[in-house]
C-alpha cells in the first residue's frame, strides 16, 4: 500500500452564482433537437486521396487565381470536384437526376468568367455556382431543404477543417521509400524544365513569348494574397468534400402549418386586394390601348417619364405579392373541400392579376429603353422582372395541379437558368449592341450608357465612328493595356485586344468626348 500512489481527487465543481446550474432555455433545447434531427446518417472519413485533391485545389487557386478569372476557375473547380467525387464514392452515394442538373448548371455558370470580363455577372455566376454545388451535394425537395442547402458551403467551413484534422491525426504515413522517389522525380523534372526552357526562350523569341504566357508571374508583394487564395481554395474543397461525405438532411426540418383562419377573416383582405389589382388592370388597358403614342394623350407624360414614374413601384408590388401569397397560403382555411377551393380561387386570381403587373412593368421598361437606350441596370431589372413572371406562372401551375411538391426545386431551377442565361449572354455586350443598333437606326446615342462598360462591349462599340467611337472606347482601351497570362484572360479580353490592334485609338479622350457632345466625368444614369 505504501508503494502505491493515491490519485488526487478531482477538483470540486465551480459553484454557480445562485448555487444551481443554469439550464438551457426551451428555445435553445428546441434548436438543438431540430439540428440533431438533420445530422447525417453516416459520414465517410477523409481519405488521403481526398486530402491530396483538396491540397491540390488550394495550390492551384494560389497559383492561378491571383492574376484574374478565366479558364483558371474551371481548372480549380475541376480538382475540387475530384475531391468531392472521391468522397461521395467512398460514402456510397449515387448520382441522381437532380444532382446532375444542379451540377451541369453550376458548370455552365463557371464558364461565364472565361467568356466575359464584366465584374457583376462574374460575381453573380460564381456565387450561384457555389450555391448550386452545395445543393447538388446536400439534396433537397422541400422549401427548408432547398433554401438551407444553398449556403451549405458556409456551414461546412469549420467542420470540414476538423474533419480533415481528424483524418490526419494518428494515421500511418507511407514510408520514405515510397515518398522520396516521387519527390526526386518532381525535382528533376522542375530542373530540366527550367534549364531547357531558358535555353529555348533565348533561342527563339516566339518560344519565349509562349513560355512567358504559360508561366505564372509571382512577386514577393503578392505572397500574402497567394496565401489567402491557398487557404480559400483548400477550405472550399474540403467543405464540398465534407458535404459529400455526409450531408446534413435539411428536409427533415418540419415546419408546422399556420393556424387556420376563418373564411371571413382570411378572404375579405385578399378579396379587397384582388379588387385593387383588377382596377389597376382596367386602368392599364385604358392607358395602353392606343399604343405608345396614346400615353401622352392619356397621362400627359412622355414614354420615358411614364416608364420611370412607376417601374420601381411595380417591381416592389410584384415581390410583395409573392410574400402575401406565401403567407396567405400558410393561414388559408383548409378544413373542408370548399375551404380549399376558396383558397385556390382567391390566390389563383391574385397570381393571374399579378401577371398584369409584371406585364405593365415590362411594357414601361420597353418604352424607356426605346426612348433612352439600354443600360446595365435596366437590363438587370428586365431580367429579374421576367423571372418573377415565371415564378407566378409556376405558382399558378402548382395550384391548378393540386400538388406543389415540385414547386421549390422548379422555382430554384428557374432562378438558376435565369442567372446562367444572364451571365452567358454577356450583359455588357448586349447593352452595347442595343445602343449601337439604336444609333445606326436613329443617329442618336447616349454615351453615358456605354462609356462605363467592360471590354465585353468593345466589338459592338467599334462600329461607331469618329469622336463617338473614341469617347465610347477610351476607358475600355485603358483596361486592356496590361498583360495577363492565358489562363486569367477571358475571350472578351482577347477580342478587345484584336479590336484595338486593328483600329487603335489615336486621339485624346477628353477632346473627342467634347466634340461628341459629352463631358467626361458624368457617371452612368438609370
Amino acid at each position: 500500500m505504501s508503494g502505491q500512489s493515491i490519485p488526487a481527487a478531482p477538483p470540486p465543481p465551480r459553484p454557480f452564482p445562485n448555487g444551481t446550474p443554469v439550464q438551457p432555455g426551451p428555445i435553445a433545447v428546441e434548436r438543438r433537437r431540430l439540428l440533431a434531427g438533420t445530422d447525417p446518417d453516416r459520414r465517410a472519413p477523409a481519405t488521403p486521396k481526398v486530402l491530396a485533391a483538396a491540397l491540390a485545389t488550394g495550390l492551384l487557386t494560389a497559383w492561378l487565381l491571383g492574376d484574374g478569372l478565366g479558364v483558371n476557375l474551371l481548372l480549380c473547380a475541376a480538382v475540387a470536384a475530384v475531391a468531392a467525387g472521391l468522397t461521395a464514392r467512398s460514402a456510397g452515394r449515387r448520382v441522381r437526376p437532380w444532382t446532375l442538373a444542379w451540377s451541369v448548371l453550376a458548370l455552365a455558370l463557371l464558364v461565364v468568367p472565361a467568356l466575359w470580363d464584366a465584374g457583376w455577372p462574374a460575381f453573380l455566376s460564381v456565387s450561384a455556382a457555389l450555391a448550386l454545388t452545395s445543393l447538388a451535394l446536400h439534396g433537397g425537395r422541400r422549401w427548408t431543404g432547398v433554401t438551407l442547402a444553398l449556403p451549405g458551403v458556409l456551414w461546412q467551413l469549420a467542420p470540414s477543417v476538423l474533419w480533415a484534422l481528424d483524418a490526419l491525426r494518428g494515421r500511418e504515413y507511407p514510408a520514405k521509400q515510397k515518398v522520396l522517389p516521387v519527390l526526386k522525380a518532381l525535382a528533376v523534372a522542375v530542373v530540366l524544365l527550367v534549364v531547357f526552357g531558358a535555353l529555348f526562350a533565348g533561342a527563339d523569341a516566339a518560344m519565349a513569348d509562349v513560355l512567358e504566357s504559360l508561366t505564372p508571374s509571382l512577386d514577393l508583394d503578392e505572397l500574402p494574397l497567394r496565401f489567402v487564395l491557398l487557404v480559400l481554395g483548400l477550405v472550399t474543397a474540403l467543405s464540398f468534400a465534407h458535404m459529400a461525405a455526409g450531408p446534413r438532411r435539411w428536409d427533415r426540418l418540419r415546419t408546422e402549418p399556420g393556424r387556420e383562419r376563418g373564411r371571413l377573416e382570411w378572404a375579405v383582405p385578399l378579396g379587397a386586394l384582388n379588387l385593387m389589382f383588377a382596377a389597376f388592370t382596367v386602368v392599364q388597358v385604358v392607358v395602353l390601348a392606343g399604343g405608345r403614342d396614346a400615353i401622352m394623350t392619356n397621362t400627359g407624360m412622355s414614354r420615358s417619364e411614364y416608364a420611370r414614374q412607376g417601374f420601381w413601384q411595380l417591381m416592389v408590388i410584384t415581390v410583395l405579392t409573392l410574400v402575401v401569397v406565401g403567407l396567405a397560403k400558410r393561414w388559408a382555411p383548409r378544413s373542408t373541400p370548399a375551404d380549399r377551393r376558396l383558397a385556390r380561387a382567391v390566390l389563383g386570381t391574385l397570381c393571374v392579376l399579378s401577371l398584369v403587373v409584371v406585364g405593365s412593368a415590362l411594357v414601361r421598361m420597353y418604352f424607356y429603353v426605346d426612348a433612352s437606350g439600354l443600360t446595365r441596370l435596366r437590363l438587370w431589372v428586365l431580367v429579374v422582372e421576367i423571372w418573377l413572371g415565371v415564378v407566378f406562372l409556376l405558382v399558378i401551375a402548382a395550384g391548378a395541379l393540386r400538388g406543389a411538391g415540385w414547386l421549390p426545386r422548379a422555382v430554384l431551377l428557374s432562378a438558376a437558368l435565369t442567372a446562367a442565361v444572364y451571365g452567358l449572354m454577356g450583359p455588357d455586350a448586349v447593352v452595347a449592341e442595343q445602343n449601337v443598333a439604336r444609333f445606326e437606326r436613329t443617329g442618336q446615342i447616349d454615351l453615358r450608357n456605354v462609356r462605363d462598360l467592360s471590354v465585353d462591349a468593345a466589338p459592338a462599340l467599334d462600329r461607331l465612328t469618329g469622336d463617338r467611337r473614341t469617347c465610347a472606347l477610351a476607358l475600355i482601351w485603358y483596361d486592356t493595356g496590361g498583360s495577363k497570362p492565358w489562363y486569367a484572360m477571358s475571350l472578351a479580353q482577347s477580342r478587345a485586344r484584336d479590336v484595338f490592334r486593328d483600329h487603335p485609338i489615336g486621339d485624346r479622350e477628353d477632346k473627342a468626348c467634347r466634340r461628341a457632345g459629352f463631358e467626361p466625368g458624368y457617371s452612368e444614369r438609370y
